[in-house]
């Protein structure tokens, strides 16, 4: 097994990630025949990710950056190769260890939100907090700022269903930097809000790297790529290099 890369917060290497056909995180290639028993998502990923830096990704549809935010976010694992997180390699660790992982040391944004509907957006945000065993009046304090860094400071009480899809996108990104994560990892993270709302969340991204957190982007916006410090294209499962 390869070691992660001096320094990197993230490393894959020679990752390569197949599903068996019909796997809901299945994506054809554009050239791919029905008839192959499996799909290959990724293959032969090769990067790092150095504390405060942010790296963009972009693609089409289909390309492989969900299925490669999932390996980075230690949400899955690699078919082959290895990726490491803050120096662990996934491939070696338990789905507890993993959750463990994510709890510690990743936030993650969702292209779907995973909002709890019952919750007020103050409750949603703290729940990192309550599986930290952090006190009850801390934890409010906490979430209760970070809704304010989002710009919702006057919603802390409304459930999701009371909010926008924007706003709703907002209480998922201040759930994932409630915690302070080494990583952050966020699909989409602009895709719900306007200009200027979009504008002010990327600050945060840039805000949280400028603390050496690790920032990931997969997007269609090119605003939003525009605050990474590299951007890696993906084509039908491989990296595009220029």
């Amino acid at each position: 097994m390869s070691p992660p890369a001096e320094d990197a917060v993230l490393s894959c290497h020679a990752v390569t990630r197949t599903y068996t056909r019909g796997h809901q995180h299945t994506r054809w290639r554009s050239n791919g025949a029905s008839d192959r028993p499996d799909v290959t998502a990724l293959e032969d990923i090769d990067l790092t990710v150095e504390p405060g830096e942010i790296l963009g990704i972009k693609g089409p549809s289909g390309s492989g950056k969900s299925t490669l935010l999932h390996l980075l976010g230690a949400l899955d694992t690699p078919t082959s190769g290895t990726v490491h997180i803050t120096g662990r390699p996934t491939t070696d660790l338990t789905a507890r260890e993993r959750a463990r992982l994510r709890l510690d040391s990743i936030g993650i944004v969702f292209q779907r939100f995973y909002l709890l509907s019952s919750l007020p957006a103050l409750s949603n945000v703290a729940l990192p907090l309550v599986e930290r065993g952090v006190p009850k009046s801390k934890r409010h304090d906490q979430a209760s700022a970070v809704l304010h860094r989002v710009g919702l400071g006057q919603r802390q009480s409304h459930t999701p269903g009371q909010l926008s899809g924007g706003e709703q996108q907002r209480v998922a990104i201040a759930r994932a930097l409630v915690t302070d994560p080494a990583i952050i990892i966020a699909d989409e993270p602009t895709g719900e809000l306007d200009t200027e709302t979009g504008a002010r969340i990327l600050e945060l991204f840039e805000a949280a790297a400028a603390d050496d957190t690790a920032v990931v982007l997969a997007s269609h916006d090119e605003p939003t790529l525009a605050i990474a410090d590299r951007v890696l294209e993906l084509r039908d499962g491989e990296r595009i290099d220029a």
